[in-house]
């Protein structure tokens, strides 16, 4: 048989390496594929739980993609996610318990594959309800605001932008309005245009900020706002050790004379191999309410939290 036969049915040494489970290749150098990739780190430098290693993945067309391009800024007050915070409110003596229910998924992607550090194109679709319960009378419905948006987004190296559309409505709670009778609800409404850009100087570390217009505005809403701000979280999926988080938001309102709100959170993070973040820590924010059935008041945040990131 010809040489030329025989390399036909060959694999090359980085075929294999790439295919071997982690377990099985400790120090073996291995490509980058994260923000920064183009370089090379070793598999001891990478935990056990992220699983196979993939070759370098040519861009297609994919229907419900694993993981997200642009994620969600993690100390943004009205991110579609699932969360939960217990807060005492200093401008009202009173414990609150806010909740987000909502995700983000997305819909079409013409990229990579890889649900951690995917590039290329993509379609989201996200939405969340945030409705603030009273942890002092019985658990009332004080207000909820509803979030329902459409991003496309992008990502190449280090460089990450979307554009989208997004809705925001707040409404009063009935047991609220039952208790407080002199109180009216507010009809606020944005209709939102949105574009941000974020970049990564090292895996774990991003940095933002975005801008918006609203088209349609109702209840005292303003057409623009703005928000900047940082994170640093694990790059990779951490197993059951999981590391720390560190993130803060600032947001900027048209509406409070370009005032807004500042929040920052802390603690500890677990990352899964499909790119998913869970956390726990502390939350603080001071500024205008993210409550915005009550976007006029000072409010001052402290307490705990649990979020998690699609």
């Amino acid at each position: 048989m010809a040489v030329g036969q025989l390399c036909a049915t060959c694999v090359t040494a980085e075929e294999l390496i790439r295919a071997m489970p982690l377990s099985a290749a400790p120090g073996i150098p291995v490509a980058d594929n994260g923000p920064h990739g183009g370089g090379w780190i070793t598999t001891e430098e990478l935990p056990l739980s992220a699983g196979v290693l993939l070759p370098p993945e040519q861009r297609i067309w994919q229907v419900l993609p694993p993981g997200l391009i642009y994620r969600s800024y993690l100390a943004g007050p009205r991110e579609s996610r699932f969360a939960s915070q217990w807060v005492h409110l200093s401008g009202e003596e009173d414990w609150a318990w806010d909740i987000t229910l909502g995700g983000r998924i997305g819909i079409l992607r013409y990229g990579t594959s890889d649900p951690v550090w995917p590039e290329g194109w993509q379609l989201d679709i996200e939405g969340a309800a945030f409705p603030r319960l009273s942890l002092d009378d019985q658990r009332d419905l004080i207000a909820s605001d509803f979030r329902f948006g459409v991003p496309l987004t992008y990502r190449r190296g280090p460089w990450e932008t979307k554009f989208g559309y997004y809705h925001l409505s707040s409404h009063l709670g009935d047991e609220f309005l039952e208790i407080h009778t002199d109180m009216a609800r507010i009809n606020y409404v944005r209709e939102s245009l949105v574009w941000g850009v974020a970049l990564r100087p090292t895996d774990a570390l991003r940095l933002y900020v975005e801008a918006g217009w609203a088209f349609y505005t109702d209840g005292g809403a303003e057409p623009w706002e703005f928000q900047v701000g940082a994170s640093f979280t694990p790059a990779y999926p951490t197993g059951l050790a999981g590391a720390p988080f560190f993130a803060v938001n600032a947001h900027l309102r048209e509406e409070a004379d370009f005032g807004g709100n500042v929040a920052v959170q802390g603690g500890w993070a677990w990352k899964g191999p499909s790119g998913r973040l869970f956390r726990v820590g502390a939350h603080y924010l001071n500024g205008k309410s993210n409550q915005y059935q009550f976007f006029r008041q000072h409010e001052e945040q402290i307490g705990l939290g649990m979020w998690f990131d699609y």
